[in-house]
């Protein structure tokens, strides 16, 4: 069964999408599964690391910020699997109200992400249509070339679980820029400000391609869509493992606990662009969380991999979370009477 909105459920991906997956091709290492947010392709004994996602403008946010985040969240993904990101195409279907000038805006400061990254844009298409709206404006790919990777499916019994920034990242950072007025109006203009902040942590480039060129890193994956245990639960299906965490060892900031309790939703299954899960042996774990440290990002771990299936929380099993509340809340109608 679909879910009322956002990403489709583990068994939907299983019966409808995995099955039907066109011709086969040479050379394609890792192909399409449910948590794996990147295929990979061997050509010429290098990796083409591949992925896509909707091209993602909040218009609420700005348009730099806006566009700075559109290509952190196509970035990120690349970044997890260990590749620099090089490449971007990009489709915008455009909302018939945009005008000349946010266009304009909307793609200088697309530009100047990708110039930031290292990123060059080497296709795309570009129109306005009817029934196309904000925040979903299109969708883009982005590819990363590199002679080695990680993958979410190769956590090994005995690894660390390293967990940055903490739960709902980026559920936080929007919603508090969403709503504003509101946010400021309940919580105050420095709690405000805080949860504001977090929208410029919403990647995680940083930590993935330092933790990978540190070394001892078996797996990662960003906790977008269903949070940190949604990250936790697709990591282990992918890998065939079992893990074991302690919930107290997540952070939880004090804006994000705010904002979430203001929209009454659970931070823990709300989705964190910008929190990034890393699977890695234990005689690396210092060396990663100082190079981490260094970068100034937070970091800390929150459990172990071990053998068997599924995912512990605190000695109880749990579930995938199937679908997330950010996308309710967006609506405000979860929003605690004020």
């Amino acid at each position: 069964m679909l879910p009322k909105m956002g990403k489709i459920s583990p068994e939907v991906f299983r019966r409808v999408i995995k099955p039907q997956l066109g011709a086969k091709a040479p050379g394609v290492v890792v192909p399409p599964q449910h948590g794996v947010d990147c295929g990979v392709i061997e050509i010429g004994g290098k990796y083409v690391v591949v992925e896509s996602d909707p091209f993602y403008i909040a218009k609420e946010l700005g348009f730099e910020l806006a566009s700075w985040f559109a290509v952190h969240i196509l970035a990120s993904d690349v970044a997890s699997m260990g590749a620099k990101p090089t490449y971007l195409c990009v489709d915008l279907n455009l909302p018939l109200q945009i005008s000349d000038e946010e266009l304009e805006e909307l793609w200088k400061y697309t530009h100047k992400a990708c110039e930031e990254l290292g990123v060059n844009i080497v296709a795309g298409h570009t129109a306005r249509y009817p029934d196309c709206n904000y925040p979903m404006v299109g969708g883009a790919t982005m590819l990363g070339i590199c002679t080695k990777y990680v993958t979410p499916k190769n956590a090994k019994p005995g690894d660390a679980l390293i967990l940055t920034k903490g739960a709902a990242i980026e559920a936080a950072g929007l919603l508090s820029m969403f709503f504003k007025e509101e946010v400021e109006k309940r919580l105050g203009s420095e709690m405000t400000k805080r949860a504001n902040a977090l929208c410029y942590k919403m990647s995680v480039v940083e930590e993935a391609l330092t933790a990978f060129e540190t070394g001892g890193v078996n797996a990662m994956h960003d906790a977008t869509e269903c949070g940190v245990y949604g990250a936790l639960w697709e990591m282990a299906e992918a890998s065939g493992v079992g893990m074991q965490v302690e919930r107290g060892k997540i952070i939880v900031k004090p804006e994000v606990d705010a904002i979430c309790d203001m929209f009454q939703i659970d931070p823990y299954i709300s989705i964190s662009e910008g929190t990034l899960l890393i699977s890695c042996g234990r005689e690396r774990v210092d060396e990663i969380l100082k190079a981490i440290e260094g970068k100034g990002i937070e970091a800390g771990v929150i459990g172990e991999v071990v053998k068997g299936s599924g995912v512990e929380l605190d000695g109880k099993p749990l579930a995938h979370p199937k679908e997330d509340p950010f996308w309710n809340a967006c609506s405000g109608k979860t929003m605690k009477p004020g």
